[in-house]
Protein backbone atom coordinates (compact mmCIF):
# COMPACT_ATOMS: atom_id res chain seq x y z
CA UNK A 1 0.00 0.00 0.00
CA UNK A 2 1.25 3.48 -0.89
CA UNK A 3 1.15 5.63 2.25
CA UNK A 4 2.28 8.84 0.59
CA UNK A 5 0.03 11.71 1.72
CA UNK A 6 -2.32 12.93 -0.99
CA UNK A 7 -3.28 16.31 0.48
CA UNK A 8 -0.33 18.54 1.26
CA UNK A 9 -0.63 21.86 3.10
CA UNK A 10 -0.51 24.82 0.74
CA UNK A 11 2.51 26.36 2.50
CA UNK A 12 4.57 23.16 2.47
CA UNK A 13 6.56 23.83 -0.72
CA UNK A 14 7.59 27.30 0.45
CA UNK A 15 8.50 26.02 3.92
CA UNK A 16 10.63 23.25 2.43
CA UNK A 17 12.47 25.69 0.17
CA UNK A 18 13.14 28.02 3.08
CA UNK A 19 14.26 25.10 5.25
CA UNK A 20 16.80 24.13 2.59
CA UNK A 21 18.01 27.73 2.39
CA UNK A 22 18.37 27.87 6.17
CA UNK A 23 20.12 24.48 6.37
CA UNK A 24 17.31 23.10 8.54
CA UNK A 25 17.13 19.31 8.19
CA UNK A 26 14.82 18.28 11.04
CA UNK A 27 11.43 19.06 9.53
CA UNK A 28 8.39 16.93 10.16
CA UNK A 29 8.34 13.78 8.03
CA UNK A 30 5.46 13.76 5.52
CA UNK A 31 3.69 10.71 6.92
CA UNK A 32 3.95 12.11 10.44
CA UNK A 33 2.53 15.35 9.09
CA UNK A 34 -0.43 13.59 7.55
CA UNK A 35 -1.14 11.94 10.91
CA UNK A 36 -0.94 15.34 12.62
CA UNK A 37 -3.52 16.71 10.18
CA UNK A 38 -5.86 13.79 10.88
CA UNK A 39 -5.45 14.12 14.65
CA UNK A 40 -6.08 17.88 14.47
CA UNK A 41 -9.19 17.28 12.34
CA UNK A 42 -10.50 14.86 14.97
CA UNK A 43 -10.66 17.70 17.51
CA UNK A 44 -13.16 20.34 16.31
CA UNK A 45 -12.51 23.48 18.31
CA UNK A 46 -9.52 21.74 19.82
CA UNK A 47 -6.61 23.17 21.72
CA UNK A 48 -3.30 21.98 20.27
CA UNK A 49 0.27 22.36 21.52
CA UNK A 50 3.34 21.87 19.34
CA UNK A 51 6.68 21.77 21.12
CA UNK A 52 9.34 22.48 18.50
CA UNK A 53 8.10 24.67 15.64
CA UNK A 54 11.30 24.38 13.63
CA UNK A 55 10.57 26.11 10.32
CA UNK A 56 6.89 25.23 10.55
CA UNK A 57 6.28 22.10 8.48
CA UNK A 58 4.55 20.33 11.38
CA UNK A 59 2.69 23.55 12.10
CA UNK A 60 1.43 23.65 8.51
CA UNK A 61 0.21 20.06 8.77
CA UNK A 62 -1.60 20.79 12.04
CA UNK A 63 -3.23 23.91 10.62
CA UNK A 64 -4.33 21.99 7.52
CA UNK A 65 -6.38 19.66 9.71
CA UNK A 66 -7.74 22.21 12.17
CA UNK A 67 -11.23 23.66 11.91
CA UNK A 68 -11.82 27.43 12.20
CA UNK A 69 -12.43 27.27 15.95
CA UNK A 70 -9.33 25.22 16.85
CA UNK A 71 -6.27 26.93 18.32
CA UNK A 72 -2.58 26.03 18.13
CA UNK A 73 0.30 27.17 20.34
CA UNK A 74 3.71 26.44 18.79
CA UNK A 75 6.87 26.86 20.89
CA UNK A 76 10.40 27.09 19.47
CA UNK A 77 13.79 27.96 20.97
CA UNK A 78 15.47 29.10 17.73
CA UNK A 79 14.06 32.49 16.74
CA UNK A 80 15.56 32.30 13.25
CA UNK A 81 13.85 29.04 12.41
CA UNK A 82 10.56 30.11 13.93
CA UNK A 83 10.72 33.34 11.91
CA UNK A 84 10.42 31.20 8.77
CA UNK A 85 7.22 29.63 10.12
CA UNK A 86 5.86 33.03 11.12
CA UNK A 87 6.57 34.49 7.69
CA UNK A 88 4.66 31.70 5.95
CA UNK A 89 1.95 30.92 8.51
CA UNK A 90 1.74 33.91 10.84
CA UNK A 91 -1.32 35.43 9.15
CA UNK A 92 -3.42 32.46 10.31
CA UNK A 93 -5.27 33.65 13.44
CA UNK A 94 -5.53 30.09 14.78
CA UNK A 95 -1.82 29.87 15.59
CA UNK A 96 0.18 31.61 18.31
CA UNK A 97 3.95 31.39 18.03
CA UNK A 98 5.95 31.45 21.25
CA UNK A 99 9.70 32.01 21.15
CA UNK A 100 11.85 30.56 23.89
CA UNK A 101 12.86 27.38 25.64
CA UNK A 102 10.11 24.75 25.60
CA UNK A 103 11.00 23.53 29.09
CA UNK A 104 10.73 27.01 30.53
CA UNK A 105 7.42 27.51 28.74
CA UNK A 106 6.07 24.22 30.07
CA UNK A 107 7.10 25.13 33.63
CA UNK A 108 5.40 28.53 33.42
CA UNK A 109 2.22 27.61 31.56
CA UNK A 110 -0.89 27.82 33.73
CA UNK A 111 -3.72 27.69 31.17
CA UNK A 112 -6.19 25.06 30.09
CA UNK A 113 -5.04 21.58 29.00
CA UNK A 114 -4.64 20.58 25.37
CA UNK A 115 -6.52 18.07 23.24
CA UNK A 116 -3.36 17.28 21.28
CA UNK A 117 0.26 17.69 22.33
CA UNK A 118 2.92 17.07 19.67
CA UNK A 119 6.36 16.98 21.30
CA UNK A 120 8.84 17.31 18.44
CA UNK A 121 11.81 18.48 20.49
CA UNK A 122 13.56 17.48 23.72
CA UNK A 123 11.36 19.48 26.13
CA UNK A 124 8.12 17.60 26.51
CA UNK A 125 9.77 14.36 25.46
CA UNK A 126 13.22 13.78 26.99
CA UNK A 127 12.93 16.59 29.52
CA UNK A 128 9.80 17.98 31.19
CA UNK A 129 7.87 14.84 30.20
CA UNK A 130 5.69 14.81 33.33
CA UNK A 131 4.71 18.43 32.78
CA UNK A 132 3.85 17.85 29.11
CA UNK A 133 1.69 14.86 30.03
CA UNK A 134 -0.08 16.88 32.72
CA UNK A 135 -1.21 19.23 29.96
CA UNK A 136 -2.99 16.48 27.98
CA UNK A 137 -6.75 16.78 28.54
CA UNK A 138 -8.82 13.68 29.36
CA UNK A 139 -9.31 11.86 26.06
CA UNK A 140 -6.49 13.95 24.59
CA UNK A 141 -3.55 12.71 22.56
CA UNK A 142 0.20 12.98 23.12
CA UNK A 143 2.34 12.24 20.04
CA UNK A 144 6.11 11.94 19.70
CA UNK A 145 8.24 11.10 16.68
CA UNK A 146 11.89 10.44 15.77
CA UNK A 147 12.05 7.27 17.86
CA UNK A 148 13.83 5.22 15.21
CA UNK A 149 17.59 5.85 14.92
CA UNK A 150 18.21 9.23 13.29
CA UNK A 151 21.34 10.78 11.79
CA UNK A 152 23.05 12.99 14.34
CA UNK A 153 21.73 11.28 17.47
CA UNK A 154 24.12 12.00 20.34
CA UNK A 155 26.02 9.07 21.80
CA UNK A 156 23.86 7.08 24.19
CA UNK A 157 20.59 8.51 22.85
CA UNK A 158 19.23 5.10 21.85
CA UNK A 159 19.17 4.13 25.53
CA UNK A 160 17.26 7.34 26.31
CA UNK A 161 14.62 6.38 23.74
CA UNK A 162 14.27 2.92 25.30
CA UNK A 163 13.81 4.49 28.75
CA UNK A 164 11.29 7.00 27.40
CA UNK A 165 9.18 4.32 25.73
CA UNK A 166 9.21 2.15 28.85
CA UNK A 167 8.20 5.14 30.99
CA UNK A 168 5.30 6.09 28.74
CA UNK A 169 4.02 2.54 28.38
CA UNK A 170 4.05 2.05 32.18
CA UNK A 171 1.75 5.00 32.86
CA UNK A 172 -1.68 3.79 33.94
CA UNK A 173 -3.46 6.99 32.93
CA UNK A 174 -2.46 6.64 29.25
CA UNK A 175 -3.11 4.05 26.56
CA UNK A 176 -0.17 3.88 24.17
CA UNK A 177 0.64 2.47 20.77
CA UNK A 178 4.01 2.37 19.04
CA UNK A 179 4.00 2.93 15.31
CA UNK A 180 6.96 1.53 13.38
CA UNK A 181 6.21 4.00 10.64
CA UNK A 182 7.62 7.27 9.40
CA UNK A 183 10.45 8.22 11.82
CA UNK A 184 9.11 5.96 14.59
CA UNK A 185 6.14 7.25 16.56
CA UNK A 186 4.40 6.73 19.86
CA UNK A 187 0.86 7.91 20.40
CA UNK A 188 -0.65 8.03 23.89
CA UNK A 189 -4.23 8.91 24.79
CA UNK A 190 -5.19 9.97 28.30
CA UNK A 191 -7.82 7.57 29.53
CA UNK A 192 -11.13 9.06 30.62
CA UNK A 193 -12.00 7.60 34.02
Amino acid sequence: MDDTPRHLPAALAALRARARDAGFTMSCEERTGSLLAVLAASRPGGRILELGTGVGEGTAWLLSGMDPDARLVSVELDAGYQAVAQAELGDDPRVTFVGGDGGTWLEGYDGAPFDLVFADTWPGKFTHLDRALELVAPGGTYLIDDLDPQPGWPEGHAASVVRLLADLEAREEFRTVRLDWASGLLMAVRAVV
